[in-house]
């Protein structure tokens, strides 16, 4: 075998480098320059944010893991078209996303390839999916968050529903994202106005009512309707096939039209249940005169019909989502389902709690619960509620209503459903000091 410095390539790579002739990357990139270049393969609008920024420390540290030695991020929007996403129908919706989507990554990997072209090291995230999902249901399983880089390079704001609008085009936008090694000559500001108009159309239109009025957020109702054929909603599916004894038992869980669905998710791309939030948003200059225009015609023809249709909807039992809808939308139909957000380590319940508490579930609770791991991981939690409002905090604080002491992976099996709470507390497995009672009202604030 040659040597290194005998191989052809290495030669070819060294003459250049003599004769001045390699590739040498520019010290910093031209902010002019590197917007057209966006723009002209095929960006609706571009901006740059240096990642040394203090709000987006955690951000680089995610990506620092994937590329190596982030500098600045080219935060890019690309148009979705309206009317697709605002049908009723909602097939068209998934084709326009879908294609939006790989348009958006298209776009992206052009960037990243006239970069490397001179010298520039570039990364381009994906828009969505595909995903690292080794890293479900507890981790991030993206790399690199959009939403946040949009936000502080200037491409607009989160509206209450939790999507960025644009200032021109409004939330019908898919955000890309390409990370440089390399400084920029000039980074954008983020705005300093929101767009959204908080009309409160996403909060009338959420068939699970995810968005609340006062800006808080379900995130488990929207996850488990909306998401329904991706992620825990796919692993809920499989588990029903797999708990069937046979074909009428299947179908007795699952009608035709959802086995359809699954199909159709898993060969043309995962479709979702509602993004009705979208679809109705009329923010963004290039949307909004015909909702000033006519807001009459708005509610009829865009947001009436989202409301109306006749659909089933995907809940956990006994879960806020479950009551609203059967309350507000009599005529759609909820359908218990498991949602796969099953914690397996005591960040991932911490974090799970946040994303699952349910406010109108926990009424007039009022309690302070210490939680002690014992086993395989050794950690404590205080977690209090009060004013329908959670607070989850490392170490134990205060005084406890309830504590619970509990081995890992028995409690972890319990919350699974794989362990009897029953068994564990006969064998003390896990313990408890205070009331029964309280932990099952501390199970009614999380019923997924």
């Amino acid at each position: 075998m040659a040597k290194l410095e005998q191989h052809p390539n290495v030669i070819a790579v060294r003459r250049r480098m003599a004769q001045g002739q390699a590739v040498t990357a520019p010290a910093v990139l031209d902010a002019d320059w590197l917007r057209s270049l966006c723009l002209r393969l095929g960006a609706d609008d571009v901006g740059f944010v240096d990642l040394g920024l203090p709000e987006l420390a955690e951000e680089r540290e995610r990506i620092a893991a994937a590329f190596p030695r982030p500098h600045s991020a080219i935060s890019f929007v690309c148009k979705l078209n309206r009317e697709a996403i605002r049908t009723p129908a909602r097939s068209h919706g998934h084709l326009e996303y879908h294609h939006g989507v790989d348009h958006t990554n298209e776009v992206s990997r052009r960037v990243v390839a006239e970069l490397e072209s001179i010298g520039v090291r570039a990364f381009n995230g994906s828009v969505g999916f595909p995903m690292e999902m080794d890293r479900f249901p507890e981790g991030y399983i993206w790399v690199v968050s959009h939403k946040p880089i949009a936000e502080a390079a200037g491409m607009g704001k989160m509206g209450i529903h939790r999507n960025v609008i644009h200032p021109r085009f409004g939330n019908f936008i898919l955000l890309g994202t390409v990370v440089v090694d390399t400084p920029i000559s000039a980074y954008a500001r983020p705005l300093d106005y929101n767009p959204c108009l908080e009309c409160k159309l996403c909060v009338a239109a959420c068939p699970t009512g995810a968005i609340k009025k006062d800006g808080q957020f379900d995130f488990g109702a929207c996850y488990t309707h909306n998401y329904r054929h991706f992620l825990g909603g796919f692993t809920d599916w499989v588990e029903d096939v797999v708990d069937s004894t046979d074909a009428k038992d299947y179908r007795s869980r699952m009608s035709d039209s959802e086995t359809a669905s699954v199909w159709q998710s898993l060969t043309t791309g995962s479709a979702y249940k509602a993004a009705y939030c979208v679809s109705v948003c009329p923010a963004g200059e290039d949307v909004l005169g015909p909702y000033l225009d006519d807001r009459k015609t708005h509610l009829d023809e865009v947001v009436r019909p989202l409301q109306d249709k006749v659909e089933t909807v995907y809940v956990v039992a006994n879960s806020d989502a479950e009551a609203y809808t059967n309350r507000r939308f009599p005529h759609k139909r909820t359908k218990r389902v498991g949602n796969g957000l099953r914690p397996r380590t005591v960040d991932g319940f911490a974090v799970g709690l946040t994303l699952t508490f349910q406010r109108e579930a926990a009424g007039t609770l009022d309690a302070v619960y210490h939680f002690t791991f014992t086993g395989a991981e050794q950690r404590e939690l205080t977690v209090d509620i009060r004013d329908a409002e959670l607070s989850v905090r490392q170490g134990h604080h205060g005084e406890a209503d309830l504590r619970v002491r509990a081995d890992t992976s028995t409690w972890f099996g319990f919350l699974a459903g794989d362990r009897s709470l029953v068994a564990a507390l006969v064998t003390g497995r896990i313990r408890l000091r205070g009331s029964p009672r309280l932990l099952q009202a501390f199970g009614r604030c999380f019923p997924s």
